[in-house]
């Protein structure tokens, strides 16, 4: 069983719900999840001007191969409704995969770990929430978030 990391986001109808329910067909569709985050209100992150976001992190076992996994993804984001229309453009569902053990891949349709992972504060807060001690290219995310520390990541009660 591979150990993933998932990075999920919402910015359409009821954001929060749309994660649950990506969560809940990513475990029915093969990848266990095991653990998620709380959900967190962050702020738009593009060009395109839209509503906030709300992002949630979990970790999964899974049997699938990445390019299996990947097509679980989107074949999710699919069902709840995702039209991809504008890159980093307003969406029901995002689902990312950030890292496969630590297979480092890249290939037309896959980067692992996910290349932006360390740039992105709405990934890396609730990442680090479930799984504080990982390193990506033995560099702490602990150590990457601490060079964000932007602030525009809230956690949802």
């Amino acid at each position: 069983m591979a150990k993933v990391a998932l990075s999920l986001g919402s910015n359409l109808g009821d954001k929060r719900a749309n994660i649950a329910k990506a969560l809940s067909a990513l475990d029915e569709g093969g990848a266990r999840i095991m653990v998620r985050s709380a959900d967190y209100r962050t702020e738009p992150w593009g060009p395109i001007a839209q509503d906030w976001f709300v992002n949630a992190c979990a970790l999964a076992e899974t049997d699938l191969a990445p390019d299996d996994l990947l097509a679980l993804c989107l074949r999710v984001e699919r069902q709840l409704g995702r039209i991809r229309e504008v890159k980093w453009g307003p969406r029901v569902i995002d689902i990312d995969i950030l890292t496969y053990d630590d297979l480092e891949l890249i290939t037309r349709s896959l980067t692992l770990p996910h290349p932006f992972i360390g740039e992105r504060e709405f990934v890396l807060v609730p990442l680090a929430e479930i799984a504080s001690d990982l390193k990506l290219g033995g560099r702490p995310i602990m150590d990457m978030l601490a060079g964000l520390n932007r602030g525009d990541v809230a956690k949802l009660t």
